[in-house]
């Protein structure tokens, strides 16, 4: 068993599951990797249980009985990690909108520098973000804007879903109060560190839209997050 889990979220992955693994799993660092499938109707999870055969101690996965949010599935996630003593756990999406490659910068930033959550940020040097439509690319950059305005978040890039947590992050939010699903749950988990107290570093990387599958954003994602974000931050953190 490795020091680092990458954590996957999957529905209806099938043209991606597989090649994104393999890119993990070749890089220079060793990396243990856990899929999240929400019962995929595509057979994702049929794919990962192949790759399992030929690497039974790298790769693991978890089938959830239904598809109630990003969130949920990264909870999910979070709590396997804990349970298996892993010491970093990193989120990443298996679409490649995340680059494998950057993985090691992540992992450096909590490893050797000093950060207890470290952050694959498109924004904090100018704007990172490959063959997006410019709405979208406007949406999620003023978003953050509007984050760190609303809550005083010292993040460029609050709705990142590429995060490396140190496991004491993870141990000291307390999993089972995060509210959001979405956008907002990537928010949500980023401010409850802060106001932890815990160092955050941002790492500058390219992010690339998806060029397989069908993309999971919806308008409901979206409005969780602007609405969410003024409760969270007069809600304070849960007792």
């Amino acid at each position: 068993m490795q020091d680092t889990l990458v954590i996957i979220p999957t529905f209806n992955e099938k043209e991606n599951i597989e090649n994104i693994i393999r890119a993990t799993l070749s890089q220079e660092k060793a990396f243990d990797i856990l899929v999240v499938d929400d019962s995929s109707p595509d057979g994702t999870a049929n794919i990962v249980k192949e790759l399992l055969k030929e690497f039974p101690k790298k790769v693991f996965l978890e089938i959830r009985k239904e598809k109630n949010g990003l969130g949920a599935a990264y909870i999910h996630g979070f709590k396997w990690a804990l349970q298996h003593k892993y010491e970093y756990i990193i989120e990443m999406d298996a679409d490649f909108s995340h680059n494998p490659i950057d993985l090691i910068r992540l992992y450096n930033a909590c490893a050797t520098d000093g950060a207890d959550l470290s952050i694959g940020s498109r924004y904090s040097q100018g704007v990172n973000v490959v063959n997006w439509p410019m709405k979208r690319v406007l949406l999620s950059y003023f978003a953050s804007i509007y984050v760190k305005f609303v809550t005083g978040l010292p993040v460029h890039d609050s709705t990142a879903g590429f995060v490396c947590y140190k496991r004491k992050v993870l141990e000291t939010i307390k999993l089972d109060k995060i509210k959001f699903v979405g956008y907002a749950f990537q928010i949500e988990m980023k401010f409850k560190a802060w106001k932890h107290k815990f160092k955050i570093k941002e790492v500058s990387v390219i992010f690339r839209d998806r060029t397989l599958g069908e993309s999971k954003m919806s308008k409901t994602i979206i409005t969780e997050a602007v609405f969410g974000i003024i409760k969270m931050r007069f809600n304070g953190l849960p007792k």
